[in-house]
């Protein structure tokens, strides 16, 4: 598989830069940063697992050579590109792992936006194009951290209106009100892990198994981190056609008798059966649960649909008063929006329930191609720069400041320059700033080495993570 032979996982021009760095260069040292984006700070995450599937160990192979050969042969049309002496040397030297090092801020740390997140430097002179080499693979850091970020922008969201409007009591179930539907809008089975695992550095409630699988594997989790319920779909809910909805619903009912239990309601209509099967012929047998069932409506505008649910369902199964002021329904009922759901769509949705005397405490969320699909490299403006270079012995601090226009036509300088130097994060007035390496020396760097010469120098456990992230 092309996976497992690092020396094809990278650009194909970076192929050639081995020749088109200067004559006598022995160090590249490169950082990764978020210039920017939709959110103000990001959540660093997901560089144990690149570093462990991809990195560690003997990666640079004779047969992996071999087969990287013929490829590159095929990809370029000449044979003065890909030089494989260059990775020959890693074996012969190296014993086939990398000699770099990598330095990171602990995975799970919220650090704002601009700030070194990540440093990768050779060890070796001979190596020196080996840094920026796996650029190509170290970027797709971006991903896990950015939906570990979203994810964490939502819990905010989350935590503000239940701090409004819900009980004291309810305030633990915040690690379920967000639950991820997303491994069906991945774009892989991998990207699927990758994100599930991230969206779970945040919350609980998961249907991505895969993402509690690689939280296990690469971040020692002891348990599933991503927690699941029983719950119907429409080729369920729909089986008997229209006239057989609510036998369903009793089946659904009876099958489980105690516990949580989600059932998608919406097939036909979802104030029918809200109103009459729900609330009036199950209402009793629901009421004598020992659990809740989780009403779903799949379809609609969610802030109208939702509101009239909780009208209907307020009016069927009562409701009290927590002691914020805000309506509750009894415990054995409460609602999932699973369709819609987006950064964008959560907070008119929460702010309709406040104004309708609603407690947030009622309603849980899935979100599925949102949260692990839609995000991009530029949602939080990911990069990754050399900084620093060391050159016939001579250390030069490298930078890039391009000149931009902007839509009136003036010249300024890009949001894209980048840093010079080495760099170290440092907490300044509690709040994270990047500094040159030799700049005030009694606060120390938040970067750690976690990569060095084949070997991972340092490990975090997923509840480390979790904890590093917790608002």
């Amino acid at each position: 598989m092309t996976k497992e032979n690092l020396v094809l996982l990278a650009d194909a021009y970076k192929y050639s830069h081995h020749k088109l760095y200067l004559p006598g260069t022995q160090f590249i040292y490169s950082y990764l940063e978020s210039r920017g984006g939709k959110f103000d700070e990001t959540v660093f995450y997901g560089l144990q697992y690149f570093l462990k599937e991809y990195l560690e160990g003997v990666v640079i192979t004779k047969e992996k050579l071999d087969d990287a050969a013929a490829e590159l042969q095929e990809v370029f049309g000449r044979p003065d590109v890909f030089d494989r002496s260059r990775f020959e040397y890693i074996i012969e030297k190296h014993g086939g792992k990398l000699p770099v090092r990598i330095k990171a801020v602990p995975e799970g740390t919220v650090v704002p936006v601009r700030n070194v997140l990540m440093t990768i430097e050779n060890t070796d002179p001979e190596c020196f194009w080996l840094t920026n080499f796996l650029e190509t693979l170290l970027m797709q850091v971006w991903y896990p951290c950015t939906v570990a970020t979203l994810s964490r922008e939502i819990r905010k969201v989350v935590q503000y209106y239940y701090d409004k409007t819900a009980s004291e009591a309810a305030l633990g179930g915040i690690d379920f009100v967000l639950n991820d539907f997303g491994f069906r809008g991945a774009s892989s089975v991998e990207s699927a892990g990758i994100g599930g695992s991230a969206h779970l550095v945040n919350f609980s409630g998961s249907d991505t198994i895969a993402g509690s699988t690689l939280a296990k594997k690469y971040y020692q989790a002891k348990t599933a981190p991503g927690l699941s319920i029983p719950a119907t779909e429409h080729s369920i809910v729909t089986l008997l056609g229209e006239e057989g909805e609510l036998e369903i619903f009793k089946h659904v009912l009876n099958t489980f008798p105690t516990g949580t239990i989600a059932c998608v309601s919406d097939s036909y209509n979802i104030f029918r059966a809200c109103e009459e099967y729900w609330g009036t012929e199950l209402k009793e047998q629901i009421l004598n649960r020992q659990g809740t069932l989780v009403i779903r409506p799949d379809s609609g505008d969610p802030v109208k649909t939702l509101l009239r649910v909780f009208q209907i369902l307020m009016d069927k199964f009562g409701y009290t008063t927590n002691e914020k002021g805000y309506k509750v329904l009894p415990p054995q009922v409460r609602v999932i929006q699973g369709d819609g759901i987006s950064y964008s769509a959560i907070p008119p949705i929460f702010a309709a329930l406040e104004e309708a005397g609603i407690s947030a405490e009622n309603l849980v969320l899935g979100m599925g191609g949102a949260l692990l699909q839609r995000v991009n490299r530029d949602t939080q403006e990911f990069a990754l720069k050399c900084s620093f270079a060391q050159v016939n012995g001579q250390h030069i601090a490298v930078q890039k400041t391009p000149v931009e226009m902007d839509k009136e036509g003036n010249l300024r300088t890009s949001f894209k320059k980048s840093k010079a130097g080495k760099l170290k994060l440092v907490l300044q007035d509690g709040k994270f700033t990047t500094l040159h390496q030799d700049e005030q020396p009694e606060l120390p760097d938040h970067l750690v080495t976690v990569f060095e010469n084949g070997h991972l120098t340092q490990q975090i456990t997923f509840d480390e993570v979790r904890k590093n992230a917790k608002l």
